[in-house]
């Protein structure tokens, strides 16, 4: 049914929610993993444009990407890992698309009204602008 699944992670706790339950479904379906994380800060958002270096953000997204890689690995899935760059909705969209993938993962952390009006809603985003099927499960607090 699945056969790429794209996971956004956050790089935080909500990870810890969306990650198991997606390697049991992987497992079930036999599905490959796309592990992505979009990095938004300045850096990242002008990292093409102004030819800048990776900072230390950047890097200590590709390790912690690469962490939760190995701890999927360890269920015998494939898994790939992308740190993509940038305004997060859209990003997750165009990877979404560019690798072909059947479902698309997302952790919510429960904002209401102002919550959103304040922190903005990828989740909203994206599902508004996809046809993939999206998975949303809400964050566990920590």
């Amino acid at each position: 049914m699945y056969k790429k699944i794209l996971i956004g992670l956050e790089n935080g706790p909500a990870d810890e929610t969306i990650v198991p339950h997606i390697v049991e479904l992987a497992g079930h379906f036999g599905s490959e993993i796309l592990l992505l994380h979009v990095a938004d800060g300045f850096a990242a958002r002008c990292f093409d444009q102004l030819k800048l270096a990776e900072s230390e953000e950047i890097k200590e997204d590709r390790a912690y990407l690469e962490k939760i890689a190995e701890q999927v690995r360890a269920h015998q899935l494939n898994v790939s890992t992308l740190l993509a760059m940038g305004d997060p909705p859209a990003e997750i969209l165009r990877v979404a698309v560019a690798e072909r993938c059947d479902l698309i993962a997302l952790t919510s952390h429960g904002h209401r009204f102002f919550g959103d009006l304040f922190h903005g809603s990828t989740i909203t985003q994206v599902r508004h602008r996809t046809n993939i099927p999206l998975l949303v499960l809400r964050a566990k607090k920590i």
